[in-house]
């Protein structure tokens, strides 16, 4: 289909028309959610204790009763016309993972019958051969298990062609690493919850338990899905290699926040509709600051049914936009010139006793508690920054990290007037008096600290933003399970280390209050060089943070390192989140994954240039020949096709220069395939292959601005942007 057709086609169509329900949204809110009131009404009351239970206390459930549980699900499935169920997980492909089975089975009569055991619900062994797992396993080697996760509640995904019931589970091999996101990320969980419990107990016993809670804003582009299929980079690799920009692109801030056009509002509609249904608690919709870029961002849950929900949130959105015609777009930069898209994780820690503990309370005791593990998040960041920044290193994020609308590589902390000054005092006071008059800072008259006490500072990386930290830097395409694994993991390290430190000053003698305020004070000065409230984005901050001894780690083969440094090593070992075997599995995942993405850019990229753009140039090319050819035939002079032979001669010095780089890049790319180190092979991806992409790119595109647009077959960023 020529770029004309799809432009006229694109033109003629229509929003679709999304079907409202006729109850409110507080009626069909997770409708198609397995949640308390369901396993009620289809489960016994022991079966509804042991699964609350499990939910609550993160006690097992007991064998016989889980018989019960899958009796009641799948009464309820049965009621909402599914025919099969799923163990629904996440390996580390970074999609999700599910293999269907029916209800039904034969009986010796002849006859079927509908039937899901404890069994089923509780493990299934998917053929697990072929998803990455580092080395942990051979290929040959199919056996991995799914295990049911009772703390994200299943649900039902429909089709017109039929339910079906999904269980969240872990995924596992036969020898018990973890094979995917969820696994980590609930041993991370279980560790900061006893670590923050630990250090809460100084201030309140009943605190018997806390949960991480995350909100996740989620950015996206959206085209019509005739532009992706004609554009070869889009539909394999997410992101645009070519393309000119437009005249006009986000320059004049016009689309941000501006009225949803109408077949994008039908779009909108019609997948938060399915996600309310799917108990996802969608709150907020506009438009980013992009052309064609979107956000959208629910309440805040606990962070694994928060992650499981996001996860589930991109499938639908993708499900969804193939009604509409439209294509989501979630890499990290679809779009060269313009912003990228990420996804914003608000984080906190809220306690058993309804306390977010990082909301500065009115009383001197809560802002105590609050300045407590306010303080040791900053030094875990600051202890921890390679790690964090390793946490969301990818080939697609490093377009995007550093550009004008993202945070830079460089990882810091941004806290706000108010709580600098705060820290500040608490830093500089030297009084050994006690804790009740440091400073300007007293146990029993801590200053009262506002809950919106800072501006937001969007060029942080890291940034608290009243009652929560916002970890900017995650990438939209990413699974937040793996930011979040290395958050509460270096935050539970780093409160088990302060609860040591504030052990030992009261061994000496030092009272409870006068022994956590001097172990404050400590780790402030430690960790101080962490915290920037200024333009993350400037040249300024990054020769600053490299006077701060701040890592700028741009790449992702350097930046993986961090997960397998001794460091590292030794701290998911000790909170038993990693063990050694699963950690250097991941880091040799990510670096193939890493590889992989960089191999098919380069492929698609020599691809294109040698069956679209350098047959596009030429052709035009010859008009412009035959056009000179038959002036000199009707006797004008050759002084006067100046202009022409400028452009026949530009045609030709850029598409040798097109060629020939492309040719090297394949040269280097055959090198970087025959290495058998993964590590030395992402490097060279990265080094070698890699810096062609830029140079080849500015070729095309400028060859793109001086081709005539009929020639042009790829479809351009002024149509794709703008063009609904």
């Amino acid at each position: 289909m020529s770029r004309s057709t799809i432009i006229s086609t694109i033109q003629s169509r229509e929003p679709v028309s999304v079907t409202k329900p006729k109850d409110k949204v507080t009626v069909y809110y997770a409708s198609n959610v397995f949640n308390h009131a369901a396993i009620k009404k289809f489960c016994s009351p022991a079966a509804f204790k042991a699964i609350k239970n499990a939910i609550d206390k993160s006690m097992p459930i007991d064998r016989n009763l889980a018989n019960d549980v899958a009796e009641g699900m799948k009464q309820w499935a049965l009621s909402k016309n599914v025919t099969h169920y799923t163990h629904w997980f996440q390996p580390l492909t970074g999609t999700t993972a599910e293999k269907h089975d029916a209800f039904f089975e034969p009986d010796l009569n002849g006859n079927a019958i509908e039937i899901f055991t404890g069994k089923a619900l509780v493990q299934q062994e998917p053929d697990a051969s072929s998803f990455p797992s580092g080395g942990i396993r051979n290929t040959f080697e199919a056996r991995g298990y799914t295990a049911w996760d009772p703390s994200s509640p299943a649900f039902i995904m429909e089709y017109e062609s039929g339910n079906t019931l999904c269980i969240p589970t872990v995924f596992v091999s036969y020898t018990g690493e973890a094979l995917d996101y969820k696994t980590p990320l609930l041993k991370a969980l279980n560790a900061v919850d006893k670590a923050t419990v630990a250090v809460c107990q100084y201030f309140d016993k009943k605190i018997t338990k806390t949960w991480s809670s995350l909100g996740i804003e989620q950015e996206y582009f959206l085209i019509d899905e005739a532009f992706f299929n004609a554009r070869p980079d889009l539909m394999l690799s997410g992101r645009t290699l070519f393309g000119a920009a437009p005249a006009k692109g986000q320059q004049l801030d016009d689309h941000y926040f501006g009225a949803i056009p109408e077949r994008i509002h039908s779009f909108m509609v019609d997948f938060e509709q399915e996600a309310i249904k799917l108990g996802i608690p969608l709150k907020t919709r506009h438009n980013e600051v992009a052309p064609a870029q979107y956000e959208c961002a629910p309440m805040f849950e606990e962070i694994n049914l928060a992650v499981d929900h996001n996860q589930l949130l991109m499938d639908l959105m993708d499900k969804i936009s193939r009604k509409h015609k439209l294509k989501v777009l979630l890499h990290e930069k679809p779009f060269a010139g313009i912003n990228g898209s990420g996804k914003h994780n608000n984080w906190s820690l809220i306690t058993n006793t309804g306390i977010n503990l990082l909301s500065p309370g009115a009383t001197p005791q809560s802002n105590l508690l609050f300045l407590t593990i306010f303080v040791n998040v900053i030094k875990a960041v600051h202890d921890h920054a390679d790690l964090l920044r390793a946490s969301i290193a990818s080939a697609a994020n490093d377009f995007r990290l550093g550009a004008n609308e993202a945070p830079p590589a460089i990882m810091s902390v941004f806290v706000g007037t108010q709580l600098h000054h705060v820290l500040n005092d608490l830093e500089k006071s030297t009084s050994d008096s006690g804790a009740r008059s440091i400073g300007s800072i007293k146990i029993d008259k801590i200053p009262e600290i506002l809950l919106d006490n800072t501006d937001r500072n969007r060029t942080s990386p890291f940034a608290f933003t009243g009652n929560k930290f916002e970890f900017r830097a995650v990438g939209s395409s990413a699974n937040s399970a793996n930011a979040m694994t290395v958050l509460n993991t270096i935050v539970a390290e780093t409160l088990k280390q302060f609860k040591v430190d504030v052990d030992a000053t009261i061994g000496k003698g030092k009272e409870k209050e006068v022994a956590i305020v001097e172990v404050l004070r400590s780790y402030i000065k430690k960790s101080k060089n962490i915290i920037f409230e200024g333009n993350g984005y400037s040249d300024e901050w990054v020769k600053e943070a490299a006077k701060r001894g701040l890592s700028n780690i741009k790449t992702t083969p350097k930046a993986l390192d961090a997960y397998v440094s001794l460091k590292s090593e030794k701290m998911f070992i000790d909170n038993n989140v990693f063990n050694k075997r699963e950690l250097h599995a991941r880091h040799e995942i990510m670096l193939e994954t890493y590889i992989k993405k960089v191999q098919i850019e380069a492929r698609i990229m020599g691809e294109m240039v040698y069956s679209s753009i350098i047959p596009a140039a030429l052709q035009y090319q010859k008009v412009l020949i035959d056009s000179v050819a038959g002036m000199k035939s009707i006797g004008i002079p050759k002084g006067k096709m100046t202009s022409q032979m400028a452009i026949i001669n530009e045609i030709n010095d850029r598409v040798t220069s097109i060629k020939t780089q492309v040719d090297k890049m394949i040269i280097e790319r055959m090198k970087a395939n025959k290495m058998v180190d993964t590590h030395r092979k992402a490097v060279t991806y990265c080094d070698k292959v890699k810096p062609y992409f830029d140079s080849i790119r500015e070729e095309v595109d400028k060859l793109e601005f001086i081709v005539a647009d009929n020639y042009w077959q790829l479809p351009k960023y002024r149509e794709m942007l703008f063009i609904r």
